[in-house]
């Protein structure tokens, strides 16, 4: 009884509150056998949210909450949520957003105990279209029925599972950064008295922005191009024309303004570099969607992401030889290539990832819940034609993939045809792209034996992102969601980026001890620590997961075997 009290109260309230904003109408209704039914008003909440009152109906859940738990709970019926109806409207009836809608409608029933997934999507769209605007308050009272049941068993079920990964997680990372300590334990390199790689370079650089035009496939891809000057470097060390080219590719909702400081970074040294932008999953197409003008982004996306990047180096070879500010400027013959998120799995695909269909097909029509959140994504591929599609480029010669999606797209099938030097960043707060099973994982699927694991600790989804990008015009991240001041982790990739483009695309070895665990024990601040993995097999994975399950009784769902964790 002391432990169904314990999660009965205000902190697994806030829990599901705060994940999904509407739960109910006149009463919210919990059911825990085999203690019977509880129930609270929502007029309490709505008296506690505006005054502060604890009444006689709420007292009984107040009482189990901490001081803090309480205020957090105010605050949060407090917060107005400042959306459109459209945009609500655009989201949940996507194919993903309806995907969400059905999860949560098992947890939040209506009164005839029946899936809520209509209702949900009801009162958030009433809620936003509202004079009050979306408030949990306001959700709750334009939910369509008198009484909202909370799957209370699932709940805490939910609650558990996702307790226990959050552990295993942590115990993961934790191993993982044990290792590399020990690893670096063994270094006699004395980093302080070489270059220090987070600094710029001698280069001075010039920028120039193109608009492609490929008809073939009615795609407009605006591209800036941050190119070195030839004589302005001031040894005869550093590259000369042509320069090393590099291709980055921005994430869902992103643009081309994300990685300015990386592109910069990487043109000081002495790389061209090509940044362009995916017309359909960019932050324009996103934009147009929420405001009602576009439709939601094609599947199609998974193979014209690709071809957008092997249509630009086609371009640039024909301009190469034609434009003058950039004839004899660009070596096609070392070419590396950088994304982050979708753009991880674009580079992932130029590299020659194929896209597993098969793996697509058994996971995907699963009615099956997943604390991976970029499955929903990534399924969005199940939908493509099942071809063989050609996406490698072997013009491609060593990528860097952050935080990018694909175990499932790609899968081990995938991954382990890649033949050139990958490294993959990883964050271990990254809740869109959960580091074990898109990253870690991944990265024993690798067979090339260069290939390097970079885990930032406490690093989300967002630490690589530049804060100057528009994706938060498009869809505003919360604080919480965006995890520490991220400039450490902008100057981790500056660092690595120059140290793994010099070791494998410019086969300069002097570079390849800045690719060692001891470098990143060197750089690293905290509390966003930098470790460097460069092997971990599948039986070693097994074996740190395995170890970090060891105490748990519960079969597992959560086990990384399946592809569909």
């Amino acid at each position: 009884m002391k432990k169904f009290l314990r999660y009965l109260g205000l902190g697994l309230l806030s829990t599901f509150l705060t994940a999904t904003p509407g739960l109910g109408a006149e009463r919210l209704s919990f059911y825990y056998p085999p203690f019977g039914e509880f129930s609270l008003s929502v007029d309490s909440l709505e008296t506690f949210a505006k005054v502060g009152k604890i009444d006689q109906d709420f007292s009984f859940y107040a009482s189990r909450a901490t001081p803090q738990q309480l205020a957090q709970l105010r605050d949060l019926l407090q917060q107005r949520f400042n959306v459109t109806p459209t945009l609500v409207s655009q989201v949940t009836y996507s194919p993903i957003g309806e995907q969400v809608m059905q999860q949560l409608g098992e947890f939040l029933l209506t009164e005839s105990r029946q899936n809520g997934f209509y209702a949900i999507r009801a009162s958030l769209i009433l809620a936003a279209a509202d004079q009050e605007g979306l408030t949990v308050v306001n959700l709750l009272r334009k939910f369509p029925s008198n009484t909202i049941r909370v799957n209370f068993t699932e709940g805490l079920r939910i609650v558990d599972d996702l307790s226990q990964l959050l552990k295993r997680r942590d115990e993961v990372v934790a191993s993982l950064q044990k290792e590399a300590i020990a690893q670096a334990a063994n270094s006699t390199v004395d980093f302080s008295q070489q270059p220090d790689l987070r600094s710029p370079g001698k280069f001075r650089w010039q920028k120039k922005s193109l608009e492609l035009n490929d008809f073939s496939r009615n795609r407009r891809l605006p591209v800036d191009i941050y190119l070195p000057e030839a004589g302005s470097q001031t040894t005869k060390e550093l590259p000369s024309p042509p320069f090393p080219l590099i291709v980055i590719s921005h994430g869902l909702a992103s643009d081309r303004s994300s990685f300015v400081y990386l592109a910069e970074h990487l043109a000081s040294y002495g790389f061209a570099v090509a940044v362009l932008e995916h017309p359909g999953s960019n932050a324009e197409r996103f934009q147009l969607y929420f405001a009602g003008l576009a439709g939601a982004p094609d599947p199609a996306e998974f193979i014209n992401r690709p071809l957008d990047i092997k249509y630009l180096l086609d371009e640039l070879q024909r301009l190469e030889k034609s434009d003058p500010t950039l004839q004899g400027k660009l070596n096609f013959q070392q070419v590396g290539a950088i994304g982050q998120s979708f753009g991880g799995y674009t580079v992932l695909a130029l590299a020659g990832a194929n896209i597993n269909f098969e793996q697509l097909r058994q996971n995907c029509n699963r009615n099956n819940s997943s604390f991976n959140l970029s499955l929903l994504l990534q399924c969005e591929a199940n939908k493509l034609p099942r071809r063989n599609y050609n996406l490698k480029d072997d013009r491609i010669k060593a990528i860097i993939a952050i935080n990018p999606i694909n175990s499932l797209v790609l899968g081990e099938g995938g991954l382990s045809q890649i033949k050139s030097p990958v490294m993959l960043v990883a964050g271990s707060q990254d809740i869109f792209a959960p580091p074990v099973f898109e990253q870690i994982r991944p990265f024993t699927w690798l067979s090339d034996s260069n290939k390097y694991l970079a885990l930032i600790e406490n690093a989300t989804h967002f630490s690589a992102i530049g804060e100057t990008t528009s994706q938060n015009n498009v869809l505003p991240v919360p604080p919480a969601l965006l995890g520490p001041d991220r400039a450490p982790v902008y100057s981790y990739l500056n660092a690595l980026s120059v140290a793994f483009l010099e070791t494998h695309l410019l086969n300069r070895p002097e570079y390849r001890s800045y690719l060692q665990p001891s470098y990143a024990t060197f750089i690293s601040k905290e509390p966003l620590n930098l470790s460097i993995l460069q092997s971990l097999s599948a039986d070693q994975f097994n074996q740190i997961w395995n170890g970090s399950t060891a105490q748990s009784a519960k079969p597992s769902n959560l086990q990384p075997t399946p592809t569909y964790p």
